[in-house]
């Protein structure tokens, strides 16, 4: 390569970036736009869930069991004068789950027997009800550890669990959310836009001119990825520096590890960019490609919000060809657990091999002629 050649096509690229407001935009702007929307309009939370409230008999029992739930940031108790209204309540979607304490329910108390609680949850979001249910049921056992305690009497539990949240002690959905964003915005950065700049030099005939000049192939590739692997990195820059200082979550590892795997995973989507450019010349093309080939596995099949455990077997082995799922895997270890290198070391020997395959295939299907 020609070190003078191979600049030039640099300066030309930055100069193309610096006249395009959408490739700023997608690189810069994006980014901050996911963020937000992400960090502060998507939440797996459930907190202040409306609960219909039916109390049979009003008892001093039933108003410190009340009274606890009204206290707990996870529940907005809503008192309803029976059962029948609390049911209307739920089929209107004004409450989203119901606790009803029955006539007995003191008198069972005070005499030592059971004392059931009735509860009935709506089903409709089956992860909202799940996370209903196990709050309502943890409230219920501190009530009761609460009222052993004031009656100075123990509280008989043939199993007490030692529960233990490693890694996300705040259990914030934020904190895991956003970090796996990173490996989202950065494929759209590596290989919606690359493919999506290319594409359009093909449309607009800058590419034939391109090619008649003494350039290499490899000049022009080499002077294709430089350009968007730095915008890459700051976009990267942009997002890690918001997810800590604004959004407030953790970054337990070092900054410069998740530097080297950051680098490693905008190399592989780079390639995968530069590969969709070689296969498609109109931006329309192009773009369609890029989302469904590197956007919507980056955003479904990463484990960025669905558990690929979770997932049917057939496409848990799908995702091993997603980089994204690398790369989120990094991102979550870095962020919350620090630098695991058994994690880090195998999903960035992923990412590499990754890079060389994309690179490699776009090095061979690139060829200095028009066809």
């Amino acid at each position: 390569m020609n070190a003078q050649r191979l600049r030039r096509l640099v300066r030309k690229e930055f100069i193309q970036i610096v006249r395009d407001p959408s490739a700023i935009a997608i690189a810069f702007v994006m980014p901050v736009v996911l963020l937000f929307l992400f960090g502060y309009g998507v939440s797996l939370d459930a907190r202040h869930v409306p609960v219909a409230m039916v109390v049979d008999a009003p008892t001093a029992e039933t108003g410190t069991f009340v009274g606890r739930l009204q206290q707990s940031p996870y529940f907005t108790p809503l008192p309803y004068p029976d059962i029948h209204a609390a049911q209307q309540a739920v089929m209107a979607h004004r409450a989203d789950g119901i606790l009803w304490l029955r006539n007995d329910f003191s008198r069972a108390l005070l005499q030592g027997g059971p004392a059931p609680v009735g509860v009935q949850v709506n089903g409709v979001d089956a992860n909202t009800a799940r996370i209903l249910e196990g709050y309502i049921q943890g409230a219920w056992e501190n009530w009761l550890e609460q009222r052993a305690l004031d009656q100075g009497t123990p509280l008989v539990v043939p199993v007490v669990p030692d529960t233990r949240i490693w890694f996300n002690p705040t259990v914030r959905s934020r904190d895991y959310l956003v970090p796996g964003l990173i490996a989202v915005i950065m494929t759209l950065i590596g290989g919606l836009l690359t493919a999506l700049v290319v594409a359009r030099e093909w449309e607009r005939g800058t590419m034939e001119a391109l090619m008649a000049t003494p350039v290499t192939i490899g000049e022009i590739l080499v002077g294709k990825l430089v350009p968007y692997f730095i915008m890459g990195m700051g976009g990267m820059g942009l997002t890690v520096a918001l997810a800590v200082w604004l959004f407030a979550v953790p970054l337990v590892g070092s900054f410069w590890v998740l530097l080297v795997f950051s680098a490693l995973f905008l190399l592989a989507a780079l390639g995968m960019g530069l590969l969709i450019s070689t296969v498609a010349h109109s931006q329309f093309v192009a773009s369609q490609v890029a989302v469904i080939v590197t956007f919507l596995p980056a955003f479904i099949l990463s484990g960025f919000i669905f558990d690929i455990h979770s997932m049917p077997a057939p496409i848990r082995i799908v995702t091993h060809v997603i980089a994204a799922r690398y790369f989120v895997s990094i991102l979550q270890t870095i962020f919350l657990a620090g630098d695991l290198w058994g994690i880090l070391l195998t999903n960035g020997l992923a990412l590499l091999l990754m890079a060389v395959i994309f690179l490699g295939l776009t090095w061979r299907r690139s060829h200095k002629r028009l066809d």
